[in-house]
């Protein structure tokens, strides 16, 4: 009887790597197929700050 999982740990994967380029090239270098997305978190900016940016833009 074969159980999914096995299917699972048996076929070729992809990652979807968020953020850190470093891992996705690393992935990539073992022959890994990577997706990577460039994402950092936002920056939190002080509210008087930001009111100041909105009229700007």
């Amino acid at each position: 009887m074969n159980k999914p999982e096995n299917d699972l740990l048996n076929s070729e994967i992809c990652v979807i790597n968020v953020g850190l380029q470093q891992f996705a090239e690393s992935l990539a270098e073992q022959s890994v197929e990577v997706a990577h997305v460039n994402w950092e978190p936002p920056a939190e900016l002080d509210p008087e700050l930001e009111q100041i940016l909105e009229e700007l833009l």
